[in-house]
């Protein structure tokens, strides 16, 4: 474990809860996953290889008090709103948000890059300047904008540069992709409000860019982590996400957000 990014957590209680979760690491995001075939000079991946070691998901940031945004956008009625997040792999981030009261979809996809490398294909080399997110559509009415960062915030590390845990490159990178100057005002006032209470002990690295266009992912990484809740990775790093936001924020979670049954596992095929 990488101990300049664990917050010790003041409540005994807490860990105890999570240290089954946070026990073993298991492999990069896509390694198991068989039908994404590595592309060229790919050997050198640490997802593919396992070469990198992976840090117990979801250790920082526990016993602390993560803040609502004091800045914020302020509901409304009207059509869904769409906002979209990077914070490492899409599967967890996915998990994450398909849990929140007033969410009605999330997308995984790429955005930062051109429509021509948006493929997992080429965004998996690090050579686009595409990174992994999803798109969170929601209820303006039922959840702000600034709810939405502080679910971010609370489930991933936004310390960890170019990578989140066992997976590296800048297609991993914590970033924040504004689709409108009030969103960046917001996402720039909650960075600035949990580095005044030092949440963590090194600097936010959250990068906020400007959305020129979301692309959704292929098929088989939609609704992953709940259609492969067995899948190694899915167990150790998006599990212990979901666990810490039942623990951290119960208050925003849907009222029955797993009843949706789950299909057959996904597909191996590639596209």
């Amino acid at each position: 474990m990488n101990q300049q990014h664990l917050v010790q957590p003041s409540a005994p209680w807490l860990w105890a809860t999570l240290a089954a979760a946070l026990l073993l690491a298991g492999p990069g995001c896509r390694s198991a996953q068989q039908g994404d075939a590595p592309p060229k000079g790919a050997d050198s991946d640490p997802k593919a290889s396992g070469a990198h070691s992976n840090e117990p998901a979801l250790a920082f940031g526990l016993g602390k008090d993560f803040p609502g945004p004091a800045e914020d956008l302020p509901l409304r009625a009207g059509e869904p709103a769409k906002a979209v997040f990077a914070g490492g792999c899409f599967w967890c981030v996915e998990a994450v948000f398909e849990q929140i009261d007033g969410v009605s979809e999330v997308i995984s996809g790429y955005a930062g890059g051109s429509a021509e490398t948006a493929s997992y294909r080429d965004v998996l080399t690090g050579e686009t300047d595409h990174a992994e997110v999803v798109q969170v559509v929601y209820d303006p009415g039922k959840v702000t904008y600034g709810t939405l960062l502080r679910v971010f915030f609370v489930t991933h590390d936004p310390t960890q540069l170019n990578r989140q845990g066992p997976d590296v490159g800048r297609q991993y990178r914590s970033a924040i992709f504004y689709a409108s100057e009030d969103e960046k005002r917001v996402a720039e006032a909650y960075i600035r409000q949990i580095e005044a209470a030092e949440l963590f002990e090194q600097p936010v690295v959250t990068t906020l860019e400007p959305l020129a266009g979301f692309y959704p992912a292929e098929a088989h990484h939609q609704d992953y982590a709940r259609r492969n809740p067995d899948q190694p990775y899915i167990r150790y790093q998006a599990q212990p996400k979901l666990k810490k936001l039942q623990l951290l924020l119960p208050e925003l979670l849907a009222p029955n957000p797993g009843d949706t049954a789950a299909p057959e596992p996904a597909s191996a095929e590639p596209e």
